[in-house]
């Protein structure tokens, strides 16, 4: 049988291997994941500001229980009216900064920046 300081000394090793071999797992996708969700919650986009790569899908989804749209200021997309729960998705393939507001409250704004 081990002795105390053994012991405890094992017993620390382990789980500080276990912690970096969990961290070195999930880094990997944590690194690939890019933001290209937003939040429509309190009458709020949530991020205001995201920055994705061409090419990528970017999901807004209501959380309020006051229907909201997602319009951009260009007039390239538009989304019908989104419940609570809904979701309006859009690909963007060009780059660009894309200025996004909410057709029913036009005070509520946010900025896709596509590289």
């Amino acid at each position: 049988m081990l002795s105390h300081p053994f012991r405890r000394a094992f017993v620390f090793c382990s789980g500080a291997g276990m912690l970096a071999a969990a961290l070195a797992a999930g880094l990997p996708a944590a690194q690939a994941q890019e933001p290209s969700q937003i939040v429509i919650k309190n009458f709020m986009f949530s991020p205001m500001a995201i920055t994705v790569k061409a090419g990528t899908t970017v999901t807004w989804k209501n959380m309020d229980g006051e229907p909201h749209t997602v319009v951009d200021d260009a007039g390239i997309f538009h989304s019908a009216a989104l419940d609570q729960n809904d979701t309006y998705q859009f690909k963007f393939d060009k780059p660009g900064v894309y200025k996004v507001f909410c057709g029913i409250h036009p005070y509520m704004k946010a900025t896709i920046t596509v590289q």
